[in-house]
């Protein structure tokens, strides 16, 4: 099924919020208009769902040059109560295309 079919039909699995962070965890360079053109939104529905996600501690923001770089903290933990005790690293580990570092791993360098 496309995207403009799930739109037809009013609701999908993942929310905004979600496709965001995943767009983050694929990309941590990725322009607002970049991430908003992948997930079919404005760019000002991004920047707010990055404000959302920064204030929850889910995203912190870098400015490198001219552009932010984000990081997720993929221990944060599911909002809604029934899932509240899981960190979202499931959910990025589940639809993001490359790993994410362990923060519990030691480093060798």
């Amino acid at each position: 099924m496309s995207a403009s079919a799930d739109r037809q039909n009013g609701w999908t699995f993942l929310t905004n919020h979600a496709r965001v962070l995943l767009e983050i965890a694929r990309a941590p360079q990725a322009r607002v208009r970049d991430i908003a053109a992948s997930i079919g939104i404005t760019e000002r529905a991004v920047q707010g769902i990055v404000s959302d996600l920064h204030q929850a501690g889910y995203v912190t923001i870098e400015r490198v040059g001219r552009r932010n770089q984000y990081k997720l903290n993929p221990d944060g933990r599911f909002r809604y109560p029934t899932e509240a005790g899981l960190p979202v690293r499931l959910l990025i580990d589940m639809f993001a295309e490359h790993d994410l570092p362990d923060p519990g791993a030691q480093s060798t360098g």
